[in-house]
């Protein structure tokens, strides 16, 4: 039987609302335990003694836990319910937030961001196909919405950490945002408390949730999966080395710590405008290969003044930089524009992000190892901009106008080792 299409009609919000509450909050609660800690690492050195390289593991924490999760992410959605999976993830993210706000020492802080990071990812992965689930005829406008709802999160916890850790401490700042992911949850298990409810919005999958073995995804064999490897690869492994790095940096070339926290969080919430338009653009867009060179030629420009330009003008450079940021709105965008079924989009999901993520996680990692005092951080941009060069590569990749389930679906005789 022919995989169940995602519906073209028009269809009210009434009985999905709930649902939507749930995956803005989702959203918002998503980026704080990414970008609240780096501001902060001054304060937090004092108590706990990083040096460069835990403070790198702690970098390339987001894109290897992301990636570890985009792993289990597949086996996982074909066992649990997706409500169920985000449920998991918003836990961890609540544990994992707690946990390295109360931990004694760099081992527990580093163990605990893990897990709130795994938490993150297993939500990230879960996510497109919850809108594909319940919203199958709204995605640009909802896919929109979330996006913008990432960077808003990720811009608040930047802005309001070295406040928040001068007045209370720097573990009530890095520990309040669980807060946040405790109240995700409670839309969700609403929802579930409601019979049935979990399975009637939107285009219900197979029986799990997941493609059935008569109708097997398999993304890992498509140029299309690894063109959307490549892309989480090149945009993660730049943009979680800058919620990482880019205090630091602008520290060193002479901007007042609380300054540097303040143009970490202009870099974040730069991400919101094409949060709210790309998803649109994108869906609308049967090539849309100049926006995602768009971004990349933002992220080329910025660095490139951080580097050269006079450290006075540092902000101007911050602002381009983070127009970048922007591709992220275009990866998630071509996750649902390239598949056609929840199946796919969860597939396609959890092997792009798993595997790009992966590829990612020597980003954040090597740009601290590349540093030496006086050479103005220039390795460390000069190796972000060949993963740019990735990006591009992957965009490349996907741009044909084509769905990943008509190439890798699978027919149950095939699995069978029959015949058709």
């Amino acid at each position: 039987m022919a995989p169940k299409v995602r519906g073209t009609g028009k269809r009210p919000l009434q009985g999905r609302f709930t649902a939507l509450v749930g995956i803005l909050l989702v959203a918002f609660s998503a980026r704080e335990a990414v970008s609240a800690a780096s501001p902060l690492l001054r304060q937090i050195g004092a108590d706990l003694p990083f040096d460069a390289l835990t403070t790198g593991v702690l970098g390339m924490l987001p894109t290897a836990s992301f990636a570890v999760m985009g792993f289990l992410a597949l086996p996982l959605l074909r066992r649990m319910r997706l409500e169920h999976l985000l449920l998991v993830a918003l836990l961890l993210t609540t544990l994992g937030q707690l946990g390295r706000a109360v931990g004694p020492s760099v081992l527990t802080f580093l163990v605990f961001t893990c897990v709130a990071m795994l938490g993150i990812g297993l939500g990230n992965v879960v996510a497109p196909p919850l809108l594909m689930k319940y919203f199958p005829d709204r995605i640009g406008m909802v896919g929109a919405l979330h996006v913008t709802l990432l960077g808003v999160s990720t811009a608040v916890a930047a802005q309001l950490s070295i406040p928040l850790g001068t007045l209370y401490g720097w573990r009530f700042s890095i520990g309040i945002w669980a807060a946040l992911s405790a109240v995700a949850q409670i839309p969700w298990l609403s929802l579930l408390g409601v019979k049935g409810a979990a399975g009637r919005p939107g285009t219900p999958p197979t029986k799990d949730g997941l493609p059935s073995r008569a109708n097997a995804v398999t993304p890992w064999k498509s140029s299309i999966g690894w063109g959307m490897a490549l892309i989480f690869a090149g945009f993660s492994s730049n943009t979680f080395a800058a919620l990482t790095w880019l205090p630091a940096v602008l520290v060193d070339k002479g901007m007042r710590q609380e300054t540097a926290g303040s143009m970490l969080a202009v870099y974040s919430i730069l991400a919101l405008p094409f949060a709210l338009i790309v998803p649109v653009v994108v869906q609308r867009m049967s090539r849309p290969l100049p926006v995602a060179v768009l971004f990349v030629a933002a992220f080329a420009i910025g660095y490139g003044g951080i580097i050269f330009a006079p450290p006075a003008t540092a902000a101007v450079w911050v602002v381009i930089a983070g127009l970048g940021q922007g591709a992220y709105s275009f990866a998630f965008a071509m996750i649902n524009k390239r598949t056609r079924t929840q199946s796919g989009s969860g597939s396609l999901s959890a092997f792009a992000q798993g595997t790009g993520y992966a590829l990612a996680s020597a980003g954040p990692f090597m740009f601290a190892l590349l540093h030496r005092p006086g050479d103005g951080w220039l390795p460390s941009f000069a190796m972000l901009g060949a993963w740019l060069l990735v990006l591009v590569t992957g965009a490349v990749m996907v741009n044909k106008a084509r769905m990943l389930e008509d190439h890798t679906l699978v027919p149950r005789q095939a699995l069978k080792g029959q015949g058709p």
